[in-house]
């Protein structure tokens, strides 16, 4: 965890949580486990971020861990990874999402349960992008890294993540498994294999080509995924929507990127594995993004501006 200021402020910040002998102080934060709990689960996991990113993790760096919760950071500057996607890790039901920052310091928590007695938790969210009882995909964005937390806590931007089983804060904290490997505690940088659950031979990156990285994504349901690039070598946004379904047999698919104030473009037609890359070169503006597989579609707002 990284801190911009009072630090002392933040070294508690997650002990009132719960202790080693008792259920959390809120118990909603403790899914229930069902009798078929088996830590197989764990290996469905992947990284809480779009396909092809890679982010440091620390699980020592703050004094306010109880077990094997892990901070993530990617950007060279404390407030570097503000506004940065976060995906779900795995799929699974909401079962939180709410700021709780007074009651625990998580501030903008989601808290997804993947049956089993098994979740995970995305805290110090800057914004949160689903609701309780939502139903969630792998890879499916659900909100943005901030740094909220409890008042008068100064942290800087980062991931807070924790997987779970049971109840019994914080004994039923477990390691971290991203692609059926456990997470090399303390520290770690990861690629993200988070690309919708999808066998899909080609990336994001691949597809774009040499210099792009993943800036943002949206699930399209359990057909494919659409994602925006970057490439800071040339300033070009990139726009591909990935397959999940039907790969290798042409299907209808879509993407399309739209620099505000100028023409729409877009590649449609009937793809085996990808639709794109749309490339658009946008200095000091805003972009709309989007596309189409299967029946779901996805239409950004103006966004990234500036990118």
């Amino acid at each position: 965890m990284r801190f911009s200021g009072a630090m002392v402020a933040g070294v508690a910040l997650l002990l009132s949580i719960g202790t080693a002998s008792t259920a959390s102080a809120d118990p909603s934060l403790d899914p229930e486990p069902s009798s078929d709990s088996v830590g197989i689960l764990a290996t469905n996991f992947q990284l809480p971020f779009p396909c092809g990113q890679s982010w440091n993790g620390n699980s020592s760096a703050s004094s306010a861990h109880q077990s094997w919760e892990i901070d993530f950071n990617r950007g060279s500057t404390a407030g570097a990874d503000l506004g940065d996607t976060v995906v779900a890790a795995a799929s699974g039901t909401v079962g939180i999402s709410a700021h709780q920052g007074s009651a625990n310091g998580y501030g903008n928590l989601v808290r997804i349960d993947h049956g089993s007695g098994w979740s995970t938790y995305y805290a110090h969210l800057n914004t949160r992008s689903v609701s309780a009882g939502q139903s969630v995909s792998q890879g499916q964005k659900i909100g943005t890294v901030g740094n909220t937390s409890k008042p008068g806590n100064n942290i800087s931007p980062h991931l807070h993540y924790e997987v779970r089983q049971g109840t019994g804060y914080p004994d039923n904290i477990r390691k971290a498994v991203f692609n059926g490997v456990t997470f090399g505690y303390p520290v770690q940088t990861l690629t993200s294999r988070n690309c919708g659950g999808s066998s899909n031979p080609y990336t994001p990156q691949e597809a774009c080509g040499s210099g792009y990285d993943v800036i943002d994504s949206a699930g399209l349901g359990t057909s494919g995924t659409v994602y925006l690039l970057y490439n800071n070598g040339n300033g070009n946004n990139c726009v591909v929507t990935m397959k999940h379904t039907s790969l290798g047999t042409p299907t209808a698919t879509t993407a399309y990127l739209e620099v505000q104030g100028s023409t729409r473009k877009t590649d449609s037609g009937s793809y085996s594995y990808y639709a794109g890359p749309v490339y658009a070169y946008a200095p000091g503006k805003c972009v709309r993004w989007g596309g189409k597989a299967g029946s779901s579609t996805y239409d950004s707002p103006f966004e990234h501006c500036g990118s």
